[in-house]
C-alpha cells in the first residue's frame, strides 16, 4: 500500500473514485475544501480555488453578521443598563413610600415606554395615592389566588397572560394588553406590565435587568414601614 493509503483498506484511489461519484461532497463538508493542498496549475485547481475563496466569503459575511448582532445586542444593554440606573437613583431620592410609587410608574412610563403598569402593594398607606395603576391589597397574596403559583416560584413572568389574571390586574383595560411582565417585589406586593404588543413580552425574553428591577423596588418600599 502506498503512503496515500488510508486506514481501513482504502487508498487514494478510493478517495478518488468517491469523489468523482459524489461531486458534491466539498459543498457538505467545506471545511475539507480549506484544508485541501491544491497544485499551482490553471484549470481545475482554480476552479476549487475559486470555491474555497466562496467559502471564505460566506464565512466572513456569517462572522460579520454575527459581530453586528452582538454590537446591537450591546447598545441594547447599555441603553437598559442607563435606565435601570436611572430608576435607581429616582427611588433613592423618594423620600415617602407614595413618592416612592410615583417615581417607579414615572420611569416605566416616560423611560421604559411602557403602555401600562400595575403596582400591587401588600399594605396600605393614607398618603397613597388613589390612581389606577396602584392597587392596595393589605390581604396579600390570599386576594389573589390565580397568582400562587407565580408567587411560589417568586420568579419574573413574560408573555400572554391568562385572561383572570389580566382581569384582576388590568381591570377593563384587560383587553388592551396582549403581552406582560410580572414581577415579584420581595414580600411586599408585584409589578405587572402590560403590552398592546404581542410580541413586546415573550417566555424566551432575558430576565436579568427585570430583576434588577424588582430588587430595586422591593428595597427601596422596604424603607418604610408598614
Amino acid at each position: 500500500m502506498s503512503e496515500l493509503s488510508i486506514k481501513d483498506g482504502l487508498d487514494a484511489m478510493d478517495v478518488a473514485s468517491y469523489l468523482r461519484r459524489h461531486p458534491e461532497f466539498l459543498r457538505e463538508f467545506p471545511d475539507i475544501a480549506m484544508a485541501l493542498v491544491l497544485p499551482r496549475e490553471q484549470g481545475q485547481a482554480a476552479s476549487l480555488a475559486s470555491y474555497q475563496l466562496d467559502v471564505l466569503r460566506d464565512k466572513n459575511r456569517e462572522l460579520n453578521r454575527r459581530l453586528h448582532d452582538l454590537v446591537e445586542i450591546a447598545h441594547e444593554n447599555e441603553a437598559l443598563m442607563v435606565r435601570v440606573h436611572t430608576l435607581t437613583l429616582a427611588l433613592m431620592r423618594a423620600r415617602t413610600l407614595a413618592g416612592t410609587t410615583n417615581a417607579v410608574v414615572a420611569a416605566l412610563t416616560e423611560d421604559f415606554h411602557t403602555d401600562l403598569v400595575r403596582l400591587v402593594l401588600f399594605r396600605t398607606d393614607p398618603e397613597l395615592p388613589a390612581a389606577e395603576w396602584l392597587i392596595v391589597e393589605p390581604a396579600g397574596t390570599a386576594a389573589f389566588p390565580a397568582f400562587s403559583e407565580f408567587f411560589k416560584r417568586a420568579e419574573p413572568l413574560c408573555g400572554r397572560l391568562q385572561q383572570d389574571k389580566l382581569d384582576a390586574l388590568f381591570a377593563a383595560r384587560a383587553g388592551e394588553v396582549q403581552s406582560a411582565v410580572l414581577l415579584p417585589i420581595g414580600s411586599t406586593g408585584m409589578l405587572a406590565i402590560g403590552s398592546t404588543d404581542a410580541n413586546r413580552f415573550h417566555p424566551g425574553m432575558g430576565t436579568v435587568f427585570l430583576k434588577l428591577i424588582g430588587e430595586a423596588i422591593s428595597t427601596a418600599i422596604a424603607r418604610y414601614a408598614a
